[in-house]
């Protein structure tokens, strides 16, 4: 039987820098998608697939990171007193009680590896899950990504890689692989190169911001110097993996929105407004009334 995974990392580091000014002080992790910001969405993902430790690998000016899943003693008393009971729930209730939050600092931006393995001494000898929150995914009716990666993980006991196809002119954008099929949206990765022009790509299967590795990747990050664009790469951590352990890929069934661009934040936003309880049936008409008559002249 495999170790239960447990434990997720979310490395938060990262300078947002594509959302400047916006992310100037604010983190991109923190930017709302109508009314949650990203990394809550993450942390959601990650309690759906049964995870209870939530390891936070930050950076400066990561503040409000911890600050949001913190418990907020002025904000819940004002809110108690003018009896918004509705808006108390949504506060108090952001994780569930059972859920554990880690806070580690990367004091040097040095690339994905770098920040998964300063997770290290929380997560211990477990295999455990990575989710960047700026690849935001709606499981739609699969459940949700990293729960769907949990399954398959339990069935081979081995790392996953979520994966996706793009285009490929974009392939210089992600890690891809070299897939063998073993099923229906399940491959054995036999080889894994991080940011390939369209002609080097080994295929057009790319890997998208969720994981579940097993502890032996530790060892291997400390020992990856640094690659693709002078940092210590996850991908290439993984590659020297592939020569030691079996490595899946697996194409989740849902829809990422890549919130690290504006369109693919505005994508976001619009698709999730349109499934909001409260906002749907009027955003949907403001888009049909407004903009579209706009649009269409």
């Amino acid at each position: 039987m495999h170790k239960k995974i447990r434990k997720a990392v979310f490395p938060v580091a990262g300078m947002g820098t594509r959302f400047l000014p916006a992310t100037k002080a604010n983190p991109k992790e923190m930017l709302p998608v109508v009314d949650k910001p990203l990394i809550q969405y993450a942390a959601e993902e990650a309690v759906a697939a049964g995870i209870d430790v939530l390891v936070f690998v930050t950076g400066r000016n990561k503040r409000s990171i911890p600050d949001h899943f913190d418990k907020a003693y002025e904000l819940e008393t004002e809110l108690e007193e003018r009896g918004k009971e509705k808006m108390l729930e949504i506060v108090r209730n952001i994780l569930p009680p059972n859920v554990t939050c880690v806070y580690i600092r990367q004091a040097e931006a040095l690339g994905l590896g770098h920040a998964v393995g300063c997770a290290r001494p929380v997560v211990g000898d477990e295999p455990f899950a990575v989710i960047l929150a700026d690849d935001l995914i709606d499981g739609e009716g699969g459940g949700s990504a990293l729960r769907q990666m949990v399954d398959v993980y339990e069935e081979y006991g081995c790392s996953i890689l979520g994966v996706e196809d793009v285009p490929e002119d974009e392939t210089h954008k992600y890690g891809v692989v070299s897939p063998e099929r073993v099923s229906d949206r399940l491959w054995d990765v036999k080889a894994i190169v991080e940011k390939p022009a369209p002609a080097d790509a080994p295929s057009n299967m790319a890997v998208v911001g969720r994981y579940i590795l097993t502890p032996r990747i530790f060892d291997l990050i400390e020992n990856t110097g640094k690659g693709a664009g002078g940092e210590i790469q996850l991908t290439d951590a993984i590659s020297d993996l592939l020569s030691e352990q079996r490595v899946l890929a697996q194409r989740f069934k849902g829809t990422r929105y890549d919130c690290g661009s504006k369109l693919g934040y505005l994508q976001a936003t619009v698709e999730y407004a349109l499934k909001h309880p409260d906002l749907a049936d009027d955003f949907r008409g403001y888009l049909q009334n407004d903009v579209c008559k706009r649009l269409l002249g």
